[in-house]
């Protein structure tokens, strides 16, 4: 079990995260200027991006969340946990998923037809990392952080069993991953 931050190699830097935070947050702000967006955070991991991010914005925005489980410490599970939908009305609104990291596809598939069944009049997706080699999807992400390799990572608002949310860069989490 990881305990400290022994381990970890940084591969993301802070100032790099934030920089391309104001980047994603500047070209939404233009796309949006006629009509607010609801941004739907998927939590746990991508709250402290979204945080940033909406922190960033020039225009007005709305917010919720919704909650899945689809790992079990670092590996992914093959099927999708539901935790707690949104409660805001977008019917006829423009969404903008916002997640921490896109790997395998599961999730951000599963979010995204869910969301759809609720009659948005356009849903965007925001990724703060993907893994493009393993990324399962047949649509576009209007906007990435950053492509990263299919390593495991942590930070930022990505965690190992709850652990390493808190590190403001991306690190790898290296050694042995299983408890």
């Amino acid at each position: 079990m990881y305990s400290n931050k022994e381990n970890l190699k940084e591969i993301i830097s802070e100032e790099k995260i934030l920089s391309r935070v104001k980047e994603i947050a500047y070209d939404i702000s233009n796309k949006f200027l006629d009509e607010p967006p609801i941004f739907i955070s998927i939590l746990k991991g991508s709250v402290i991006f979204v945080a940033d991010l909406i922190r960033e914005m020039n225009i007005d925005c709305e917010i919720d969340f919704i909650q899945v489980s689809s790992y079990s410490g670092a590996s992914s599970k093959e099927s999708i946990d539901f935790i707690k939908d949104i409660s805001i009305n977008i019917n006829e609104r423009d969404v903008i998923i916002v997640e921490d990291i896109i790997d395998t596809g599961l999730t951000i598939n599963f979010i995204k037809e869910k969301l759809l069944e609720l009659n948005p009049r356009s849903i965007s997706i925001a990724t703060l990392l993907m893994k493009p080699e393993i990324a399962n999807i047949d649509f576009e992400i209007d906007w990435v952080g950053f492509e990263i390799a299919p390593e495991f990572v942590v930070g930022y608002g990505l965690d190992f069993n709850q652990k390493f949310r808190n590190l403001r860069g991306i690190y790898i989490l290296g050694g042995n991953e299983s408890e």
